[in-house]
């Protein structure tokens, strides 16, 4: 393609971003761009189009993705089909939830808090989707099993080949399920659990941003009546599987912190209950040692 003509599909593309968010617009628009041709983000930005400029998609297909972004709210993610989070770049379909910073910073303190000696063996990633927790886990630690259970069979073929990129198939495991359905022969013998669970209420399932609520899988988002129906059941649960002193961690709502505090100590079967901030400074990971 001519650069003349991807410069006048620039001039476009901008000329769509709706006024309120053109600053995070153009960002946008340079990383799709960058996704679809061999241009560098730093050519981009100078508008350096070459005479000849190879494009992965036909410029009709690029124009009729750019338009969904604006008039459909699809996020971008999706449109482009991979996701960088973390030291991966992962492939996400509408069929998982695209994997968020908070989710990273979670994995951090995981590798801030588990010893060594407990960085191995069995390690469960409840809920997967995309599988970042899952890789993430076990390019962390690189003598675990990793279990990935996702009760979508449509998110773990998702799984399957962000597994398959990374070269992890011997240490990754996915199973179709809803939590630990598919585990019960691991009982006992867990060392950490690991999970972004759905934690939104249904209530507000309906106030989120437009290209979570419309695009993004309910079943990832919606955690029942007051957001803690799976966190409920993992919390109560996890202590059947985890060895004496395994790990839960957990991503919360930034609200629920003290609700899911309760939740386990209530149970009695963790030695160690903390509720840790996110780097805004909300309440978002639990962090659970057992007994």
């Amino acid at each position: 393609m001519g650069g003349e003509v991807l410069q006048a599909w620039w001039h476009w593309a901008q000329a769509i971003i709706p006024e309120p968010e053109r600053e995070s617009g153009l960002r946008e628009l340079k990383q799709f761009l960058s996704a679809f041709t061999e241009l560098s983000p730093l050519d981009i930005t100078l508008r350096r189009f070459r005479p000849q400029i190879r494009l992965k998609l036909p410029l009709a297909d690029l124009q009729e993705r750019w338009q969904r972004r604006w008039q459909e709210r699809v996020p971008l993610q999706y449109l482009i089909g991979t996701v960088h989070w973390h030291d991966l770049e992962l492939v996400v379909t509408p069929s998982v939830l695209i994997p968020r910073p908070e989710t990273e910073e979670l994995l951090e303190v995981v590798a801030a808090t588990v010893p060594p000696w407990q960085q191995q063996g069995h390690w469960l990633d409840l809920g997967t989707g995309s599988g970042a927790i899952a890789i993430g886990l076990a390019r962390l630690f690189a003598a675990a099993q990793v279990h990935a259970v996702d009760c979508s069979p449509e998110a773990l073929e998702v799984t399957r080949i962000n597994i398959e990129k990374y070269a992890l198939g011997d240490r990754v495991h996915c199973y179709v399920g809803s939590w630990f359905t598919p585990l019960t022969h691991l009982q006992g013998q867990v060392q950490g659990i690991v999970s972004n669970p759905p934690y939104i209420p249904t209530r507000l399932v309906a106030t989120l941003q437009p290209e979570v609520q419309y695009h993004e899988p309910p079943l990832a988002l919606d955690g029942g009546a007051d957001g803690l129906q799976a966190i409920r059941q993992i919390v109560e649960t996890a202590p059947e599987y985890l060895q004496p002193q395994g790990w839960l961690f957990m991503e919360l709502m930034a609200t629920q912190g003290e609700a899911v505090a309760a939740l386990a100590m209530a149970t009695q079967a963790y030695e160690r209950v903390e509720i840790l901030h996110d780097l805004s400074g909300h309440d978002r990971f639990l962090l659970a040692q057992a007994v």
